[in-house]
């Protein structure tokens, strides 16, 4: 098999052309962005509301957290019914899926079996992690919504740390409508724009 060799030009075009294909493909799929940061701030605002009304010894707030599992669950069918249509996946899509998959089974992880050993630490975590996925991503595509939502979200990740912890119900809702509800409005605007 033939190795075939690009010129610097050749090069560009092909990057270029992976970066503008896994941008189209990502825009469809701006509901996914909009879907978690809903998640988010419904389970988050749930349980928030629930503890500072002292709801919290009369239901139990865990209830919220199968959200989580339906997102998953619909997240899991869209991605088949996306794997079957067989559009071809760049490279950058392949990274993109598989490092939100490895960050929200970790995220998993850290809140129901670490949660206890992260303590007071695990709000600023979670909205660390999540801007890692959204800077990353917003970079390998080239949309600026993400990004600046990635940034925005690891600022008040740090920012979490110096607040009192009554507060860090407040930080992950805003970090849900910052780094994920805005920026996959946005992207659906502009997924509208480009089909118009």
């Amino acid at each position: 098999m033939e190795k075939a060799s690009f010129t610097p030009e050749e090069s560009l075009l092909l990057i270029s052309r992976t970066i503008e294909e896994t941008k189209e493909r990502f825009k469809e799929n701006g509901h996914i962005l909009i879907l978690w940061g809903s998640l988010i701030f419904i389970v988050i605002s749930s349980q928030y509301i629930l503890s500072l009304v002292g709801l919290y010894k009369k239901f139990d707030i865990a209830w919220t957290n199968m959200l989580y599992t339906i997102g998953v669950i619909y997240t899991l069918i869209y991605t088949r019914r996306e794997l079957k249509k067989n559009v071809p996946f760049t490279v950058l899509g392949i990274t993109i899926g598989t490092m939100g998959w490895v960050i929200g089974l970790n995220l998993f992880i850290l809140g129901f079996v670490f949660g206890n050993h992260l303590g007071n630490a695990l709000p600023a975590v979670f909205l660390i992690l999540f801007a890692f996925f959204l800077i990353t991503t917003g970079v390998l595509i080239r949309f600026k919504p993400i990004t600046i939502g990635g940034f925005a979200l690891n600022l008040l990740g740090f920012a979490t740390f110096l607040v009192h912890p009554n507060y860090y119900g407040l930080s992950l809702m805003l970090g849900a409508v910052v780094g994920f509800i805005i920026p996959g409005i946005l992207l659906n605007i502009a997924r509208r724009k480009d089909n118009v």
